[in-house]
């Protein structure tokens, strides 16, 4: 069995989410089943792109991981495109084996065994700003089988006050879940600079939007590797 890989880098600093700042070695899978509107790694999701993912046993995968993190363990955060329509299974038992954590990041519309054998599992559903339709039927199995992981969680990117609005019903939806909410970044071009200040605006905005309506339930974080490296494809 071989897995599609459309790049694996680090380590560096994981940019978005519960996991902000931590040192993290990235597999990003190739392959998705959306399409979203803003993605930003579209690399790794459309099939135009396919010559460029490689073709890698969990074997070869692991020892590009061990290589790059010099052996010591870290996280290792399995993104895309969608990771969950491939099997990381045989990667995260190789990687638990010596120590490595494992966290993956999907919206959600396929379930995985594997998911409970994550440290943290990033359930992204992606708003109404993305053109997608979430099947919540697809979603709540994805959250069961997550019920074994050391940690899941909600990840929303908001891009307006439909998306916010849509947020909350969401949250609503899955009390139980943390919720981490972050400013969407419109500009996904890494041939063009990125605004800090447009930036730094959309996150005060979310932040009077949420914590300044009284709305205390989540997290509002900036899209760290954006203001760092700006839109830079890889990080």
């Amino acid at each position: 069995m071989t897995l599609r890989i459309a790049e694996i880098f680090g380590p560096t600093i994981q940019g978005e989410g519960a996991l902000i700042g931590e040192p993290t070695v990235f597999v990003r899978a190739g392959g998705c089943d959306y399409r979203c509107l803003w993605c930003d790694s579209l690399h790794a999701v459309e099939s135009r792109h396919r010559h460029e993912w490689r073709p890698m046993s969990a074997a070869a995968v692991w020892a590009e991981v061990r290589r790059l993190s010099g052996g010591q363990p870290l996280t290792v955060s399995l993104s895309g495109g969608n990771p969950a329509i491939q099997d990381f299974a045989p990667l995260i038992a190789l990687g638990r084996g010596q120590g490595y954590r494992f966290a993956c990041e999907t919206q959600g519309s396929v379930a995985q065994p594997w998911f409970e054998d994550l440290s943290m599992l990033v359930l992204s559903p992606k708003p109404p700003s993305s053109g997608q339709v979430v099947d919540w039927d697809a979603f709540d199995r994805c959250v069961q089988a997550g019920e074994g992981a050391g940690q899941r969680v909600l990840k929303i990117v908001i891009f307006d006050q439909r998306d916010l609005d849509w947020a909350r019903a969401v949250a609503a939806r899955h009390p139980q879940l943390p919720l981490y909410l972050q400013p969407g970044n419109p500009e996904t071009d890494p041939a063009l600079p990125v605004d800090p200040q447009a930036l730094a605006d959309r996150l005060l905005w979310l932040v009077e939007n949420t914590v300044g309506r009284g709305w205390l339930k989540p997290r509002i974080l900036p899209q760290l590797h954006v203001l760092i490296w700006g839109n830079r494809r890889g990080v």
